[in-house]
Formats: C-alpha cells, structure tokens, sequence
C-alpha cells in the first residue's frame, strides 16, 4: 500500500510538471502597480523563481528557508507578497508588458515542478490638455489586448460610477464623453478593467480651470460703516499661469461689472464697471475709485480676483459679476447678488413722549417665505407691551415711551441660520418747556390777530351801512351863499 501510494504521488506530480497552468493575462498601467498571483500548488516551503520571458536567469527567488534573491536590475521595482510570494512589479514600464513566468518546485516526497505563464498587458487613458469649465471632456480606455469576458467601467474624481450623471455618455468601445464640466470633475478619472476576478486601474488626472464656485445664495449683509463686503472670485485647479505671462498663455483680461438692483433707486439698471485688467503694458488694474473698493488681493495674488468693500450703503445692492477672459473668446463668469438690510425710523430717529414711531427693517423688497426678520429691544423694552409678534418687518410704537428709547436690532434670519442684522438706537425725549412756551406764544398771537382781522372787518361793515342813503328821500343841497333870482351881468 505505501508503495502505491507513492507510486500514485510520482504520478500525479509528473502530470502537474508536464502541464503548465496555461498563460494568465493581467493587465497594468505604465508606471502603476501590478500583482501577478503565484499558483496555490505547493505549500509556503517550496522554492519560488520569477522569470521575465524566456530567460533563464530569475528575476526574484525565495528558496524553502525564506531567503530571497534579487536581480539588481530590478531591486527597487520587484517584491514577493508575504502571504504567498506573488510577483508585485511596481512603477511598470513601457518595456514591462511582456511575459512573466512562475516556477514552484517541491523536493519532497519526490523533485516535482509547476510552471505559470502571465501575459501583462497594457490598459492606458490617453491625457487631456487643461480645460475650461463649460467644454466637453472625452475619454477612452484602451486596452492593448482584449479578450472575451473583459469588463471596463468608469470612476469619477470622487470615486463615484458616473453612468448616472445625465451629462455622461459611455460607449461600448471605452470611450467616455462630460458634457460641459465644472470644477467638480477635475481630478483623477480611472478606467477600472475586470478580468477574471482580477481589477486593474487605468488612472489620468483632468484639470478643469474654473472660477471659484459661485454662492447657490445671494450675501447678506447690512448698512453699516462698519461692514465688511467680501466678494470672492478666483481661478480654481488653475494651471502655472498668470497675468504676466497672460500673452503667451490663455489668459487675456478680468473685470468686475455691478447691475444695481432696482431697490438701490436705479430703475435702469446699467451696467457699471468696477474693476478693470489693462494688459499694458504695464499690467494695471483700473478701479472705480467712487465705489470705495479694496483691491489689495489683485494685487498680492495675480490670479486672485476677490475684492472687498467697506462701509455698505444700500446702494450696493444688487449683482457682480466677476469674469475671466482667456483665447478664443472663451470667458468664465461667476455672479453673485448682495442683498443688503436696512432699518430706519418714521418719523425720524427722535422721537417725542406719546409720539407713535415706526421701525422698518427691509432689503429693500419684500421678504421671500424662507425669510424671515427678529427685533431685539432694549433690555427695559418689551414686545410683548408693543402688542406685537417678533418678526414683522414693520414694527409700530404707538406711544413712546422712556423705555421704549436704545439700540433697536433688526435679525434677518434663514430657518435656524442667521444671516445678518442691522442696528438703529431710537431716542425718545420729552418736550421741554421752552417749546410749551413758544407754542402758547405762537397760539396766542394767532388768536389776536384772528381778533383784530375780525374787528377790522365789523368796523367797515358799519360804516358802510352809515353813509348808504335811505330810500325815498330828497336831498336838499344847501348852498353856502344862495342868490336871489333875476338877471346879472358879468
């Protein structure tokens, strides 16, 4: 029985010898990594060679005892697993997708030997040059060879299947089509090739220029010396360019161009340039001086556009635009709308003691339904006394009072988000005796002159019902020095 056992071993070792595994073909990319995996025949004491092709002297081997030796052509590039000693290749060459060829021998009970074939062959994406937001990106997986049962599918940047974006169309052939890109798709794009269990990673970088993204809500800010207006705009995932060199490069001009909103008092609308880029040279930056604008990021960053404000009125409300001119009339734009909240007094920041005041908060329109205004009072003030809730945009004090003057903030708030708030402090005063006094002065000469019109008026009246003749009436004229009748010479 033992010696047909081993008659049986020697059988079985001599077929496995004598049939080779057939080749496996795994795929790799040019300076990637790649595993190719040893046969599970044998156990972990069998001596493991690595051959590059047909030649005879091994890459890498790792004997029954652990050792390992190593071609020192290929010391940096090659490893054995320490599971169970596949061949990692790393940093492929172009000069790498050939064949790899596996040997296992085990010396006991008898010398036996297997032998695997690999076939590493190449699976690339070609590169694209720099793009602007809003071209179309194409890509293709190629794979240098293909066999049935080869399997290609797509990762986004964010290592996501894109096959559900509407902007993307994948073809049977590998090729994959971005219909105008942003900003979210540069990065690196992988072509993921399956075969037989096995993945290997196609990888290329996409850079896709874009301004900074734009705000999905318009700035919220207040009038305010004080505030501080931030509009950002820059170049995301920008190439080495900058306005220097814009000549030679792509880039050609920036501006900066404000539309007033029709609350700001302009029913126009024009167009007003803010800043402006003269390529010179020199190279300057022209600025509306009237506008009070701070260009100091222009200057300290070239590819920074961003600029800054201080001191908002509400004649800052309304939308920039910030734009980027590159070659062939290509432009990138992004907008941004600024809403700014005011709060004023009626009738006017003093008031007087029983005086009815109205506090209006506003953006200069009516507020959209996710918007909403708080008022917080002075702290001897009270809403609750005011009869009204803490959110109209119209606040009305009936009748001032003492407690009724301080600080008066207005919140404008987004659900649980506060986005900006403006103050104004009312003064409630009382009328001092002095101003009593001119009043009844000034009441008291209206009445007599009121007095004296009417006293004019009757006197006339009576005089003239004096001298009107009475009706019936002869009137005898009576001469000073009357003369008899007769006849008298001259």
């Amino acid at each position: 029985m033992k010696y047909v056992s081993g008659f049986l071993s020697i059988i079985i070792a001599l077929f496995i010898s004598s049939t080779a595994a057939g080749d496996v073909l795994v795929y790799g990319q040019v300076g990637g990594t790649v595993t190719l995996p040893r046969s599970k025949w044998g156990s972990e004491r069998v001596l493991v060679l690595w051959y590059l092709g047909t030649d005879t002297q091994p890459l890498i081997s790792r004997n029954a005892h652990g050792r390992e030796t190593i071609d020192p052509q290929w010391k940096d590039r090659l490893s054995l697993s320490k599971t169970d000693f596949s061949l990692i290749i790393n940093n492929i060459r172009l000069e790498d997708f050939k064949s790899f060829k596996c040997e296992l021998k085990d010396f006991r009970p008898q010398p036996t030997s297997v032998v695997t074939t690999f076939r590493l062959s190449r699976v690339r994406v070609q590169p694209v040059s720099p793009l602007l937001a809003g071209k179309n990106l194409n890509l293709k997986c190629d794979i240098e060879e293909i066999v049935e049962g080869t399997q290609r599918r797509w990762l986004s940047p964010q290592k996501q299947d894109p096959k559900n974006d509407t902007r993307v169309q994948i073809k049977n052939d590998g090729s994959l089509t971005v219909m105008s890109v942003t900003g979210q798709d540069h990065g690196e794009w992988t072509c993921v090739v399956t075969y037989q269990g096995r993945k290997a990673n196609a990888n290329t970088h996409v850079s896709v220029i874009d301004l900074s993204p734009a705000h999905p809500q318009p700035i919220y800010t207040s009038v305010s010396s004080l505030s501080l207006l931030h509009l950002p705009c820059f170049l995301s995932n920008p190439p080495p360019l900058s306005w220097s060199d814009s000549q030679e490069k792509s880039i050609q001009g920036g501006r900066w161009t404000f539309t007033p909103s029709p609350a700001a008092g302009s029913n126009t609308r024009v167009v007003q340039t803010l800043v402006n880029l003269s390529l010179g040279p020199p190279l300057a930056w022209v600025v509306n001086q009237k506008r009070g604008l701070d260009v100091s990021a222009l200057q300290r960053k070239n590819l920074n556009l961003s600029l800054t404000k201080k001191g908002v009125t509400e004649g800052d409300r309304g939308e920039y635009t910030c734009a980027v001119e590159f070659q062939k009339d290509d432009t990138l734009k992004r907008s941004i709308r600024v809403e700014v909240l005011q709060v004023f007094s009626s009738p006017a920041p003093v008031a007087f003691v029983g005086q009815e005041v109205n506090l209006t908060c506003t953006l200069g329109q009516p507020l959209t339904s996710d918007l909403k205004v708080k008022w917080i009072p002075p702290r001897q003030s009270s809403l609750l006394a005011l009869g009204s809730s803490p959110h109209p945009a119209h606040l009305t004090i009936p009748e001032a009072r003492d407690i009724n003057g301080g600080r008066w903030r207005c919140e404008l708030w987004r659900n649980k988000t506060k986005l900006t708030s403006v103050e104004i402090t009312l003064k409630i005063e009382r009328v001092p005796m002095d101003v009593w006094l001119l009043v009844t002065i000034c009441a008291a000469a209206v009445i007599f002159i009121l007095l004296l019109i009417l006293t004019v008026i009757l006197i006339r009246r009576h005089r003239q019902r004096v001298m009107m003749p009475r009706r019936g009436k002869r009137r005898i004229c009576r001469c000073k020095d009357p003369k008899p009748k007769g006849f008298y010479r001259n």
